[in-house]
């Protein structure tokens, strides 16, 4: 067996075991919760009864071993159990908020990969020159500025007194895509400067690394020496921040969601958080937790493909 294929397959099986314990830590944290559900759900003056009734009803007198057994078994055919409020299925609820998540993270994605590449290809050429140093200071700054306060601060500049895009998202994106633009901006904001400083110090590291030289030495051009040899190698480190973007829209981001009133899968967590309903938490819990698992162990294995001389951990 190959280094490599050893390598991908002991990876596979920490992912395997990671994805095992999802399940698991998911209904560990939702135990742990403060408060009860039978007592949110009864109201605000309940009846002990009516309380001892709903428990009865949410299985939740039973111990939470044998909760625990029935509902991975449900997991394991794909029912993620029904809302203790609306009694609707969980899966419904990732239904209605999955397309508004992946619209944000699809439109932030084809943006981003792009302008952080370019970025730090741009900057790791005029290494230490005034481009480098604009480039630097403006991502840095960006990177700086919280989520919220870039949104509120977007709003009011480009919604409220220029009037040039919606201030929400109410009315979808497929009647009036400008209502995109903004929850975009912000999504994309920290992101393409974490990205392109990555880029820029793979680059900087590659463009001086003893297979660039041997290259020029060779004559190779050096449009090719950048693009085809230097940034492939650059681009692992960045790969990797990459899923953990990917992993971050996917999820939803429940600030900008929020702040655009965005009915995608943050606002969704956030409602059943706020509702106590523990089956749709669990549920997208270990949603987001499995996706998080697929999308790191992909970022792994497309930097050891990128990059076969460094050094991946298992």
């Amino acid at each position: 067996m190959t280094p490599l294929r050893s390598w991908a397959g002991r990876r596979l099986l920490l992912g395997a075991v990671q994805a095992a314990a999802v399940p698991a830590l998911v209904f560990l944290l939702t135990e742990a919760l403060p408060g009860d559900a039978a007592v949110a759900l009864a109201g605000d003056s309940p009846d002990p009864q009516r309380i001892a009734a709903i428990r009865a009803a949410m299985r939740l007198d039973r111990p939470a071993g044998e909760r625990f057994l029935e509902w991975a078994l449900g997991l394991l055919h794909g029912d993620l159990g029904s809302s203790l409020v609306t009694g609707r299925p969980v899966g419904s609820y990732l239904a209605d908020g999955f397309g508004p998540t992946l619209l944000l993270a699809a439109s932030t994605l084809v943006l981003l990969v792009p302008v952080s590449v370019a970025l730090g290809v741009l900057a790791a050429r005029r290494e230490g020159g005034p481009l480098d140093r604009l480039i630097s200071s403006v991502t840095l700054a960006v990177y700086a500025v919280p989520e919220f306060a870039l949104g509120v601060l977007l709003t009011a500049v480009f919604a409220l007194r220029l009037g040039w895009l919606p201030p929400t998202a109410v009315g979808g994106a497929w009647r009036d895509p400008a209502v995109l633009v903004l929850p975009v901006l912000v999504l994309l904001a920290r992101p393409v400067c974490s990205i392109s400083r990555l880029v820029r110090a793979g680059m900087i590291e590659a463009l001086g690394s003893p297979y660039v030289a041997q290259a020029r030495r060779y004559g190779v051009p050096a449009a090719r020496v950048r693009w085809t040899h230097a940034l492939p190698n650059a681009l692992a480190p960045a790969a990797q921040q990459l899923a953990r973007t990917c992993d971050w829209l996917l999820c939803g981001v429940i600030v900008a969601e929020t702040l655009f009133v965005v009915p995608g899968l943050g606002t969704v967590l956030l409602d059943a958080v706020a509702a106590r309903d523990v089956p749709v938490v669990q549920g997208l819990a270990v949603v987001f937790g499995l996706l998080t698992v697929v999308l790191n162990l992909g970022a792994d294995l497309l930097a050891r493909r990128f990059a076969p001389r460094s050094a991946v951990a298992a």
